[in-house]
C-alpha cells in the first residue's frame, strides 16, 4: 500500500517556503510524502528562478515537486489579479490531483484573514464577504486547509529566522494595481499604529462572520426545498417569506443557478419587481432570468450559449487525475469507484461535443431510455450544472452527461476495476494563495 500524500502551494515566499519546510520535516516521521505545487504565472521576469529555487528546496527537503505554467491570459473585462487566481487554483487543483494527493496546504496566516475581511468590507461585501478565508474547504474533491490561518505572521517570520530559510521576494506584492498591495503598504501600518490589535480584532471578526454565514447556510438548507421545481424558483411561495428571508433564499438560489458571484444589484432588482411580475426577464451577466407561470428559471445569453466549441474534440480519460479542458471552462476528474462506474478502457477514446438535441440516455440498468430534458427534469438538475461537453465513445454511443453521469448502459459489472467520471467547471471566486 503506498504512503499518503499530501501537497503544499508552494510560490518560494517567506509564508510557504516556510509552510513547505515544516510540513516536510513533520510528514517524515509520520510516514506521510509530500508534494510541493508550484505555480509559473509567467507575469515575472524572476519567475523561472523561482521555480528552480522551489524544485532545490524540494528535492533538498525530501519533498516531490510538481509546476505548472500558465498559458494565455485575462479574459475581457477580467483583472490580471483575479485571472491569476482563477488559472492558479485550477492548476493547484490539476497537479494535486494526478500527484494522487487529497489534501492541498495553503500558507495563509491571521494577517492575511484580517486583509481579506478588511478588503471584503471596503468592497461592500455581506456575511459570506466577511467571512474571509475558511480554515478548511471541499473543492474540486480535494481538502483545501490553512494550517497557520490562526498564526500570526511574526510566528512565520520566527520560524524562518530559526532554521535559517531562503525566499523569494515578489515585486508585485508592492505593485499599487492590485488591491491588497495598496492595503498592506499604505493602510495596514497606519491602521496598526493606531490600532495594535487590528489584526487579531478584525480575524475575530471574520469567525464571527463565518459562525453567522453557517446559521444563514441552515436557513437556506431548510426553505429552498419548497422553493424549487425542476431547478427553477417557485415565485409564489417565494413571496410567502418575510422581505429579510426573500433576499437571503433568492441570492442562495441565485448562486447556485449562475455558479458566480451574484452581483447586490441583481438581487435588489428582482426583489422589487418579482413580487408583482407574471412573464418578464432580467439580465444577469452571460445569463438571463426568465419568468413564466410563476417560474423563475436561469438561461444562457444566446452569445454565451454560442461560445461553446462546436468541433468534436478526442479526449483519453482512462487515466486517474484532472483533465483540463480549458475550451469548455473546466475540466473532467477521473477517480477509482467501486459502484455505478466504468471501466477505464470505455473512456480512452472519447469525443466530447455539445448538445445538439434529441440524445437518449439511460441512468438505470434497467430504466428507461429517456431525452437529456426528462432525464434532467426528474432529477431536478439546475441549469448550470448542466453544462459542459457529452463526451461519445468511438462508436457513436452517448457515455457521459454533465449532471447525469455515465449512461447505465456502460457500467462496469460488479467486482469489476472502474472509474468515476465527473465533470467540473472552473471556480473563478476562491481567494488567493498567499506568499
Amino acid at each position: 500500500m503506498s504512503a499518503p500524500r499530501v501537497a503544499v502551494a508552494a510560490s518560494g515566499g517567506c509564508d510557504s517556503t516556510a509552510l513547505l519546510h515544516c510540513t516536510a520535516r513533520q510528514a517524515s516521521a509520520l510516514g506521510i510524502e509530500v508534494v510541493a505545487l508550484h505555480v509559473h504565472h509567467g507575469l515575472m521576469a524572476q519567475a523561472d528562478d523561482w521555480l528552480a529555487r522551489v524544485r532545490a528546496q524540494s528535492r533538498r527537503w525530501g519533498a516531490g515537486f510538481e509546476c505548472r505554467r500558465l498559458q494565455g491570459g485575462p479574459l475581457s473585462g477580467e483583472s490580471i489579479e483575479a485571472w491569476a487566481r482563477r488559472e492558479r487554483y485550477a492548476a493547484l487543483a490539476q497537479m494535486a490531483a494526478e500527484a494522487g494527493c487529497g489534501l492541498v496546504l495553503l500558507a495563509h496566516h491571521r494577517r492575511d484573514q484580517a486583509e481579506t475581511w478588511l478588503l471584503q468590507a471596503l468592497r461592500g461585501g455581506g456575511v459570506m464577504g466577511l467571512s474571509a478565508m475558511p480554515r478548511s474547504a471541499a473543492r474540486q474533491g480535494l481538502v483545501w486547509a490553512r494550517p497557520w490561518l490562526n498564526l500570526p505572521r511574526s510566528g512565520i517570520e520566527a520560524y524562518v529566522r530559526r532554521h535559517r530559510l531562503s525566499w523569494v521576494d515578489d515585486s508585485s506584492n508592492a505593485d499599487a494595481r492590485f488591491a491588497r498591495s495598496r492595503l498592506r503598504s499604505a493602510v495596514w501600518p497606519a491602521l496598526v499604529a493606531a490600532f495594535p490589535d487590528a489584526e487579531l480584532s478584525l480575524a475575530h471578526a471574520a469567525g464571527h462572520a463565518q459562525e453567522a454565514a453557517a446559521v444563514l447556510a441552515e436557513v437556506v438548507a431548510q426553505e429552498m426545498p419548497a422553493l424549487q421545481r425542476d431547478g427553477a424558483l417557485v415565485v409564489a411561495a417565494w413571496r410567502e417569506l418575510s422581505p429579510h428571508r426573500r433576499r437571503l433564499c433568492l441570492r442562495a438560489w441565485l448562486a447556485c443557478e449562475l455558479d458566480a458571484p451574484v452581483p447586490e444589484t441583481l438581487v435588489r432588482r428582482l426583489s422589487l419587481e418579482l413580487p408583482a411580475a407574471h412573464a418578464s426577464r432580467w439580465p444577469a451577466g452571460t445569463h438571463e432570468l426568465r419568468l413564466y407561470r410563476g417560474l423563475l428559471r436561469v438561461f444562457p445569453t444566446p452569445s454565451a450559449a454560442n461560445s461553446n466549441p462546436k468541433d468534436s474534440i478526442a479526449l483519453n480519460l482512462s487515466q486517474s487525475g484532472c483533465h483540463q479542458l480549458p475550451e469548455w471552462g473546466g475540466h473532467f476528474l477521473v477517480q477509482a469507484a467501486k459502484r455505478d462506474g466504468v471501466p477505464a478502457a470505455v473512456l480512452r477514446e472519447l469525443h466530447a461535443r455539445p448538445r445538439s438535441g434529441g440524445e437518449q440516455f439511460q441512468r438505470f440498468c434497467h430504466g428507461a431510455v429517456r431525452s437529456l430534458k426528462k432525464q434532467f427534469q426528474a432529477l431536478a438538475v439546475p441549469q448550470l450544472q448542466r453544462g459542459g461537453p457529452l463526451l461519445y465513445g468511438c462508436g457513436g454511443q452517448l457515455v457521459f452527461v454533465p449532471g447525469l453521469g455515465a449512461d447505465a448502459r456502460f457500467h462496469a459489472a460488479p467486482g469489476e476495476p472502474q472509474v468515476q467520471l465527473s465533470w467540473v467547471p472552473d471556480a473563478p471566486d476562491l481567494p488567493p494563495v498567499a506568499d
